[in-house]
């Protein structure tokens, strides 16, 4: 029976807003009978006249406040879920609806009032008593409401330990005692500032951060939750490596729904850790208006538009409302994918044409070109795997180097604006063919200044979560059982996300002029060792305890190392903070042509060792070295020294 009442009662269909005037109605009408029993029987019953005056202020002073209300919208709130809002709006118009009844009372009436307290102080009074009872009554609405609706939940919450007493952490931990849905409920808070330690937020205590690590342990803490607003990705990749080496589960509460695409969310929410947050630099935006104008309107060519950075090239190009969008692939399931999901987000508002095709091929190229007449060609088709591409030199040459050679003369041909090339850092000092065969690359584009059609290549390093990369291997071996598979403990490399490589091209590509070659500052290098860790971490396992990380050797081609992309002395700068260009003497097209003759005779020669293109190689990349050389001297490397720096610091710091 209280059940199928407290049903009506709070999951009835009823007019709210007339239910909530009449309720306020009796309040009104309840403060008036009591204040006459207790106040006015006392002070007035020998004075007839009071009585009528006492009628007619109660009246007024009723009416006011109805209406008062109505103006301010309290009427219009769904008080199960105040806030201080609310309430505070209904403190106001009560208030504004007395003051305006004590003005009418003096005003108007003066001959009625027979004492400072009727129509004075009384009215005060009573419009005191009657905010007073509606906060009260709505108030106990609110926690009856919650109280009814929690039933049926599970009572069973892990305690979490919130780091950041700040007004995101306070809006988590009220976050998760409301929410009935929430399987944590707030223990404590740790803050570094020493105005909030010893202080309680949300009902719940705020330790200092050598307190709180304590806390952890006394009340066996599993899971911690960070909530710190703008926090880098320096300083949440210290913190998740401090909990987690606590024995703690770390996740984040912010607005982004992740880090590798750095969408926002309306309101916060908790998510798990991703490899981009601990990328030791907050993620770049190199996204600007200036740049996507510059494509709005044109004919727009994707070569290898269904690889992962061609793929996220096309997404980004399709905001700019281009005139039309070709993307070209060899592997048309890629592309086919690409396709479809352009054409369920835009639908028949996006003109977009897929088509098959080698850029080995010329003869393909050519006519593409010449249908099309692309005003801007992407040039993102290419093999990129280095241990493959040393036992398939030949291959590498001639989709790379000649598929790269076969676009740019199109692209001249047809009249293209502009012509972007997708390069690596593994193109500096080059040890391995497919570096070799992409430095190559940059050197067809660098060598044609002389072009109307502008060429430029983008050099970045390594994009995590792209086909071939790093991270899905590891996940896809975690969910095997194991072991994770690295090549050497020692190996460092510089990482990006897709996102940040797509715009920093789209905004080369505006920016493009004469055979520029652009450069990211991508921050420091990763180990790949400690990238390994997290991952497993991050699947809720311990490395070398659950899940075992095991060194299998360096593979062909494979140097410890990337070069430093970032050195001052070879670099200038662009209006963008972040893009710098790689003050590199081009060659001449002659130049070119007679070191693109060198690789063609050497394609002819298929031993699978690559020899003959290795040697090749070294004479038209003056930088080409064996991965082997490079490798013995690693040690003395500034980029091999500046991890060794950290992991010596972090060896003192333990």
């Amino acid at each position: 029976m209280i059940e199928s009442f407290g049903s009506k009662l709070f999951k009835g269909r009823y007019n709210r807003k007339w239910t909530l005037a009449v309720f306020d109605l009796i309040c009104c009408i309840i403060v008036a009978l009591f204040y006459y029993e207790l106040i006015y029987k006392v002070y007035f019953r020998s004075v007839p006249e009071g009585r009528r005056a006492y009628l007619l202020q109660v009246g007024l002073q009723t009416g006011m406040i109805l209406l008062l209300r109505t103006v301010f919208g309290i009427y219009g709130n769904i008080w199960r879920y105040d806030n201080a809002k609310a309430y505070l709006k209904l403190v106001i118009a009560d208030g504004i609806a007395t003051s305006i009844t004590y003005v009418i009372l003096r005003l108007t009436v003066r001959h009625l009032i027979i004492n400072e307290y009727l129509g004075g102080r009384q009215a005060i009074i009573i419009g005191t008593l009657i905010c007073l009872l509606a906060l009260s009554a709505r108030f106990a609405y609110s926690v009856l409401y919650k109280k009814y609706n929690r039933r049926g939940y599970a009572t069973e919450k892990t305690p979490v330990a919130i780091v950041g007493a700040g007004q995101l952490g306070a809006l988590l931990a009220e976050d998760l005692k409301e929410n009935p849905n929430s399987r944590y409920k707030p223990a404590f808070f740790i803050d570094k500032d020493d105005n909030k330690v010893n202080y309680h937020l949300a009902d719940c205590r705020v330790y200092s951060e050598g307190d709180g690590d304590e806390q952890i342990r006394l009340q066996q803490i599993t899971d911690v939750i960070i909530a710190i607003s703008k926090a880098d990705s320096e300083k949440l990749s210290e913190l998740y490596h401090h909990y987690t080496d606590l024995g703690c589960r770390v996740r984040v509460y912010d607005t982004l729904v992740s880090a590798e695409s750095s969408q926002q969310r309306e309101r916060p929410a908790i998510r798990d850790f991703t490899v981009e947050d601990l990328l030791f630099r907050s993620p770049l935006n190199v996204e600007s208006e200036e740049s996507f104008a510059y494509y709005r309107g044109k004919t727009i060519m994707v070569t290898g538009g269904g690889g992962s950075i061609g793929s996220e090239l096309c997404r980004q190009i399709v905001k700019c409302k281009p005139k039309k969008l070709i993307i070209f692939d060899i592997y048309e399931n890629n592309a086919y994918d690409i396709q479809q999901e352009l054409v369920r987000r835009y639908g028949s508002e996006l003109d977009l044409e897929v088509v098959i095709g080698s850029v080995r091929d010329e003869a393909r190229v050519n006519a593409i070109c010449k249908e099309f007449r692309p005003q801007v060609i992407f040039h993102a088709a290419a093999h990129k795997h280095v241990p493959l591409m040393e036992y398939s030199a030949g291959e590498a040459v001639k989709n790379n180097v000649c598929g790269t050679y076969n676009v740019a003369n199109a692209a001249e041909l047809c009249g293209a604006e502009k012509f972007i090339l997708i390069s690596t850092d593994k193109a500096v000092n080059p040890t391995n063919i497919m570096g070799a065969s992409k430095r190559m690359c940059e050197m067809i584009v660098q060598c044609r200044t002389d072009s109307r059609t502008s060429f430029a290549a983008v050099r970045f390093g390594n994009v995590l979560g792209s086909n071939g990369s790093v991270i899905p291997l590891f996940k896809k071996q975690i969910a095997e059982g194991g072991p994770v598979t690295i090549t050497d403990k020692r190996i460092v490399r510089y990482f990006m996300t897709i996102p940040e490589a797509s715009q920093l091209v789209m905004q080369a590509g505006a920016m493009a002029k004469n055979g520029e070659l652009y450069v990211l500052d991508m921050g420091k290098p990763v180990k790949i060792y400690d990238l390994a860790k997290d991952v497993i971490r991050m699947s809720g396992l311990e490395p070398d305890k659950d899940i075992e990380i095991r060194e299998i050797g360096l593979r062909p081609g494979e140097k410890l190392y990337e070069e430093l992309l970032m050195k001052s002395e070879t670099l200038s700068k662009t209006k963008n903070d972040m893009i710098f260009i790689e003050k590199d003497k081009p060659y001449s097209r002659a130049e070119v042509a007679e070191k693109m003759e060198i690789l063609r005779d050497a394609v002819d020669d298929y031993d699978l060792g690559g020899k003959s293109m290795k040697k090749a190689f070294s004479r038209v990349i003056p930088t080409y070295r064996e991965a082997a050389e490079v490798n013995r001297e690693a040690e003395n490397a500034p980029e091999m020294n500046d991890i060794n720096k950290g992991d010596s610091s972090e060896d003192k710091n333990e």
